[in-house]
């Protein structure tokens, strides 16, 4: 796995949020700490997706809560598509 994952997921989640990279902590509740509503959760799902040639079900979108999460299920998508 790309150890710049985690780095480049915080960075899109900051770009999308409005937040500050070194707000978007692994452990943020994307929701409740960085006011990602549906529509951000949908454009992060999407910048990520084109990023890394993976796809994300819509049914685990609101399963991801923290940052952590959403990098955790990037690299385990990553790891099945290499594989593959």
């Amino acid at each position: 796995m790309p150890d710049n994952v985690e780095k480049e997921v915080i960075s899109i989640i900051a770009d999308i949020s409005g937040f500050d990279e070194d707000e978007v902590t692994l452990d943020a509740n994307m929701q409740e700490q960085l006011e990602i509503d549906s529509i951000k959760a949908i454009e992060i799902t999407v910048a990520l997706e084109r990023k890394y040639k993976i796809s994300i079900r819509d049914e685990d979108i609101p399963n991801i809560i923290t940052v952590r999460q959403a990098v955790d299920s990037v690299s385990n998508l990553i790891k099945s598509k290499v594989e593959d």
